[in-house]
């Protein structure tokens, strides 16, 4: 073979490397592309967005330094409006049409087990989806990673502190949702563990259409403890009609509770309103990752709070995956990451070893003050 063949056939495979790697998706020489699919607009989008804001804090901040591995991290996002059927439309759309690398911060049980199917099948993997019950983790392990404590461990640590005050006549109440339905049962067998029994469980209609007429029957029970799983507006309404009927027990919200627009919309009237928080403390003055996340939330106008933080430390633990791929980066070779990825973050344990799904364990209770704001 003549010299003028052997630059041609170097040439060749040099160019078929470049296509190869250019193939890849989600990932060029210069870019990680990554999607969401979120509830993204109405009035349950709050949240979502500002998960999104927080993830985006240390986007950029990774960006500015280099990227990883010298690719700059770029964040599609799509909402679904926590539409099952939009929800498919759009992680196909990622998958397919857009070739994400992977997916990130998806929202809801439903609109999560509905797109499993579409990220299977394409090896691509979600992490840190939000609101999402435990038995919808279970049928999207190998496909979703959890870096949120699972509403079981939820319902442990506040049974738990219950019990520790010697409360011991305790009420629930959820939303009338499969997934409440869930969590309700949940609660039921923790309390069991603990040798107590619901004094009484009252569902609440998502739009807190009912809310009155569940803070009645909570009053009626005469509870020393109610435990909330119920979103901001309708465990207000319950909570003031419960008053209203002479009941003052404490309440005790899951995670899914936003306690800063419950006393917004209390007006500050209310006492003994605690939360579960499966996000460390945003205000942790020790933490190196929560002073970070503060400091970039400052610079950036992001409001400092759960939401925000849990996508800042979401997008932590994805960027520790891609970093520890480094520069060969595939769908499979991410996955492989995650399965394996053990790492401590903002104080917290997180384990995705040994065929784990969810990552963290934490839970811890948080006091609202009056004025919206959170002590532990």
């Amino acid at each position: 073979m003549d010299r003028r063949t052997l630059l041609g056939a170097a040439c060749t495979l040099a160019g078929s490397g470049a296509l190869a790697r250019a193939a890849e998706p989600g990932v060029t020489d210069g870019e990680i592309l990554l999607g969401q699919s979120a509830v993204l607009s109405g009035p349950l989008s709050p949240g979502a967005i500002a998960a999104q804001l927080g993830a985006k804090l240390l986007f950029d901040e990774v960006n500015a330094q280099g990227g990883v591995a010298e690719r700059r991290l770029r964040l599609l996002s799509l909402d679904d409006g926590l539409d099952p059927a939009k929800a498919v439309v759009n992680y196909q759309a990622l998958v397919q049409q857009h070739g994400v690398l992977a997916c990130f911060l998806g929202v809801g049980a439903s609109t999560t087990l509905a797109a499993a199917p579409v990220l299977r099948d394409a090896g691509v993997a979600l992490i840190s989806p939000t609101a999402v019950v435990d038995s919808v983790r279970d049928k999207t392990s190998g496909v979703a990673y959890y870096t949120r404590a699972s509403q079981l461990r939820e319902c442990e640590g506040l049974v738990q502190h219950l019990d520790t005050l010697g409360l011991q006549q305790l009420a629930i109440a959820t939303l009338a949702t499969p997934g409440g339905q869930e969590v309700a049962s949940q609660l039921a067998s923790v309390m069991d563990r603990f040798k107590l029994k619901p004094k009484g469980v009252v569902t609440v209609a998502p739009d807190g259409s009912n809310a009155a007429d569940a803070g009645k029957q909570v009053a009626a029970q005469q509870p020393q403890a109610v435990i909330l799983f119920l979103t901001g507006a309708p465990a207000a309404a319950l909570i003031q009609s419960a008053r209203a009927a002479g009941a003052e027990p404490g309440f005790y919200g899951m995670s899914i509770l936003s306690g800063d627009v419950t006393m917004r919309l209390l007006g500050g009237r209310s006492r003994g309103l605690a939360i579960a928080q499966v996000t460390p403390y945003p205000w942790d003055g020790a933490s190196p990752d929560a002073q970070q996340y503060r400091r970039l939330a400052e610079k950036a106008g992001v409001p400092v709070g759960y939401h925000s933080y849990e996508g800042f430390l979401g997008a932590r633990v994805l960027v520790e995956a891609l970093a520890r791929v480094g520069r060969e980066l595939t769908r499979a070779k991410l996955q492989s990451s995650l399965r394996n990825l053990k790492l401590r973050v903002a104080g917290v344990d997180m384990d995705f070893a040994g065929g784990r799904h969810t990552g963290s364990r934490f839970v811890e209770l948080v006091h609202v003050r009056p004025d919206g704001s959170f002590v532990r």
